[in-house]
This record gives C-alpha cells, structure tokens and sequence, in this order.
C-alpha cells in the first residue's frame, strides 16, 4: 500500500499541544477510518504531543493473532515523539463501529480521538436498509485542565475532580450538527469517549431505533434515550419524520450530583428555524431504568454478521464453562497515594513490554499468576499483573462491584456474552437467571453500583491482552491486568509473528524483530 493510499484510508493523527481544538475549546478530533471487513489494513500513527511518546489503542477492534499491534503499554513500545509508526493489522470477522484514542501517560484526556467503522462486505446482507447518511457521534466529559496537569494530580496521589463540561465531537453547546433531510433515514454511530462519566443521549422529537452494539446487529427496539456508558458504542437509526426545523441533541451525565449538560443540532436541510423551546431531559440517577434498558439490548439471531451465516447460529449457552473468573473492583490508598485495584493488585507498568518480554523470554518483568481467580480480601498491593489463560477455553468472567459507582470494563482482543447482571452479591445460583439464547455480545460493559455482571468468553484469540476499567483515572492508577492466551503450539496458525517494524524498548533494546 502506498503512502498516498495509507494517508487516505489509514490513520494519520497528529496530536499537537495546542488543545483548543474545535471552536474555541475541547479535544483535538482525529479522522474517521473506515474498512470493509477481511481487508488488511495499514494504520499509520504519528505523534507529536508536546514531545511525549504515545501508543494508539483501537478500542473494539479485535486484532485477530495479533496482539502485537494491540497499542498499550504491555504490547507496544511507544512511538517516540514526532515519529510515524504504521499498525499492520486485518479486521477479520468483524463488522461495527468503534474508535481510536491515545493510550499513554494520560493523553486521552487531549483528545486524538476517532471513529473506527468496519463495514460488511457487499455481499453479507445487512438487517436494515441502506440509511441516506451514516455519522459519527463521540461523546465524552472533558476537563479544562490539560492533560499534563490532570496526570500531575494522579501521579500526587489525588483522585479526579469533577469535569468541566461535555463535549460532542470536540465542540461545546450546539458547536456540533447533523444534516439530515426531511423523510429520510439516518445512521448515528455514538461513542462515549470520556473519561469516566456515563452519559446519556437523546432527540427532541424524535425516536432511536438500536441496530448495532459494538460489531453485534441487535434486536431492532425503539428508545427514547440511550445511556451509553464510558468506553462503550452504539448504532442507532434515526428517521427525520418531524417539521423541517432543528432540533436539539442532548447529551448529560448519569449518577451524578451535579448534572452536566450539552447540546448538538439535528438540522433538517430546509429549515429555517433554529433549536427551540427547553432541552429534551433524560434520567439521571435511576439505576433500575438503565439496568432494564441494558437487559434490553440483545442479539438479532437471524441477522448475518461479518459472515453470511446468522448470529444465532453460534450457540453460546451450550458450550460447558470450563472456568470462572470473579474480579472485584477496589480503591484504596497505598504508601499515601490513591490506587485502584482488581483481586486486591493494583497494576504496575514495567519497563518493558509484556509482550516482548514474553515472546524474547526475558525474565523479572512479569509473573503468571500474579492475580487470582478470585477475589482475596486482602489489602492492596503493588504488581504488574499477569492472568494465564488456555487457548480456545470457555470461560466465565463474573464483575463483582461492591463500590457506589457504576464501573465499566473492556477487554481487548474479544467480544463477550453479556449473560447476566444484578443487584447484590452473584453466587452459583444466579446462573438460573442467565441469558443463554440472545444474550448481546460486546467488548465493554458496565456494572451497577454494588451490583454484578457476567460474561462468557470463547478464548480463541492467542496474545497478550489488556482487561482493564474503562474510568481512565482509575486505569492509569492500577485498574487493570493482562490476560496471557496461550497456545503451547506457538504455531503462525493462531499467532502472527512478531512483525517486522516491532519498536524495541527497555530489556527488549537490542534484540531483533524478523529480517526486513
């Protein structure tokens, strides 16, 4: 692929110092990528944030066999500062909407964001006809504070405050709009991109209708506002069946004391009067209604996804578990400092890759099993966590959030069965009450304060892979691990070698990648 082609279809994003962004003030927005499903792609990252290195993580996309190009910190050395980097990677068996963002030293809270589309391949039918326009939404709080003084505050110990204001593809209230023509159906694919807040989103006057959860075609149900949690993606379907007018698109925050609020502009192409009356109002602290709405979300079985053959045919609910995982969420201070921790360990970054370390077999960077399977109840301490996990096992992961927020996890590299979720302490008797036909499969969920969710995971994905909070604070302060899935075969069957232009760093320096 040539430079002009990369340049064209691949990711070119250059996150300057200069954080006004977009009119007068908020993240600095990358471009859109868009692929067709099974094509190889080129995607190239450049970084120049104020002379600080960075990695570029694809929040969604599974980089099958390849957790080389993963773009966190256990995987990759970051790009130095003012370099290019180029993600050799293949969005196979995958379809869906998805973004991009910086991954180290807190530089997600500057921005470099974007929508990451995966389409179906023109032959692989699609439950929903083919929508007049198709539009990327990310949503996300933001602080005034740079991201520099935002990380000075966690690296002294301190939580985050409360953010400023939010933002709608990096423009404050009503800086953000959508075209759309009266009669017509359109497409919005919604990120929330911030750094811890849920949020929730909706139309004045108008319906959305739920098509797609991160790369799953879903139950086709009509909402009148979406909560749509951080880290998390949705596609809806919108049709502009009201008087040519505009209308507000409203965005606030969920569980909060203070509700934050903001607005875009649904513009019909012949209107001529601007956004009026009050704001459409959402939900704010109910818990059951987003729970609800949550267990609403399930999988269209007879949709095809980024293979011809329905989704339901993959029968989920009769493959026997193999093992459980419970991982419970805590916060605590360490040594003075705030950390947050999984099963009691609070994530240390070592100097050198995880995965690097791995594939040269360098020792004294990381241990297996240095996190259990279950919660200990011990006091928090420091490590860098590492969980084994067999190849192509079927496994059980249960949420276990005993604090008063809503937490929100991901794992890179997969999708999961969302099975189960509920108030209180999960036991071996909730699995009466799980989901074992339709459940949504997605690759980040949330769970309600002092509540549980589970999930069952097919690990047919060998590599290095990142399960972590999606509350970026608490992640840069410990809440996260790797899970390592290994293949004693080492074969190129089930795991790319490492690729050619690998960055090499700390006790891998010196080493070599394959002959260029």
């Amino acid at each position: 692929m040539g430079r002009k082609e990369r340049e064209k279809n691949g990711l070119r994003v250059r996150r300057g110092g200069d954080r006004k962004g977009h009119h007068g003030g908020g993240w600095l927005m990358g471009e859109l990528d868009e692929e067709n499903e099974e094509e190889g792609k080129e995607v190239e990252g450049w970084v120049d944030l104020e002379k600080e290195e960075d990695d570029e993580e694809k929040n969604g996309v599974q980089q099958r066999r390849n957790s080389w190009e993963d773009g966190v910190s256990g995987t990759n050395c970051p790009i130095p500062p003012g370099k290019n980097f180029t993600y050799i990677l293949q969005v196979k068996d995958q379809i869906g909407s998805f973004f991009y963002f910086p991954s180290l030293y807190f530089h997600k809270a500057a921005g470099g964001f974007g929508g990451f589309r995966i389409l179906s391949r023109p032959l692989i039918p699609v439950p929903f006809p083919e929508p007049a326009g198709d539009s990327t939404i990310l949503i996300g709080d933001w602080y005034k504070a740079n991201h520099k003084v935002l990380r000075a505050r966690l690296d002294r110990g301190k939580k985050l405050p409360f953010p400023d204001s939010i933002l709608i593809n990096g423009r404050g209230p009503n800086g953000a709009s959508v075209t759309v023509e009266q009669g017509k159906t359109y497409r919005l694919r919604i990120s929330n991109v911030g750094l811890q807040h849920s949020l929730n989103i909706r139309i004045q006057g108008h319906k959305m209708k739920l098509v797609e959860v991160e790369g799953t075609h879903t139950l086709q149900n009509t909402y009148s506002s979406i909560d749509i949690h951080v880290g998390q993606s949705v596609s809806v379907l919108v049709t502009a069946d009201q008087p040519p007018k505009d209308y507000y698109i409203a965005v606030s925050t969920r569980f909060t004391t203070t509700i934050l609020t903001t607005t875009a502009v649904l513009h019909y192409s012949n209107s001529r009067d601007k956004v009026s009356g009050p704001i459409p109002g959402g939900p704010t602290n109910q818990i059951d209604w987003s729970l609800n709405q949550a267990r609403s979300f399930r999988t269209n079985l007879t949709a095809s996804g980024p293979r011809p053959n329905p989704q339901g045919s993959y029968h989920y609910g009769m493959i026997p578990v193999t093992r459980t995982i419970r991982l419970a969420n805590s916060a605590a201070q360490v040594n003075g400092k705030q950390r947050y921790a999984v099963n009691s360990v609070s994530y240390v970054e070592p100097d050198t890759p995880l995965k690097l370390a791995d594939h040269f077999k360098i020792g004294g960077v990381f241990r297996l099993g240095s996190i259990s399977d279950n919660p200990t109840g011990a006091n928090v301490y420091l490590d860098t966590s590492v969980m084994a996990a067999d190849f192509r096992k079927f496994v059980e992961i249960v949420f276990e959030n005993k604090e008063s927020i809503v937490q929100c996890w991901h794992l890179d590299g997969y999708n999961f069965w969302v099975v189960g979720m509920d108030g209180g302490n999960w036991s071996p008797v909730s699995r009466k009450g799980y989901n074992l036909r339709d459940a949504v499969s997605r690759c980040t969920i949330q769970v309600y304060p002092r509540s549980w969710t589970a999930v069952y995971i097919m690990l047919d994905n060998v590599g290095m892979w990142n399960l972590r909070t999606e509350f970026w604070a608490r992640r840069y302060l410990g809440q996260q691990f790797y899970l390592r899935v290994y293949s004693p075969l080492e074969s190129i069957r089930d795991e790319y070698p490492i690729p050619k232009n690998a960055l090499l760093c700390g006790k891998a320096t010196g080493r070599h990648t394959r002959p260029l």
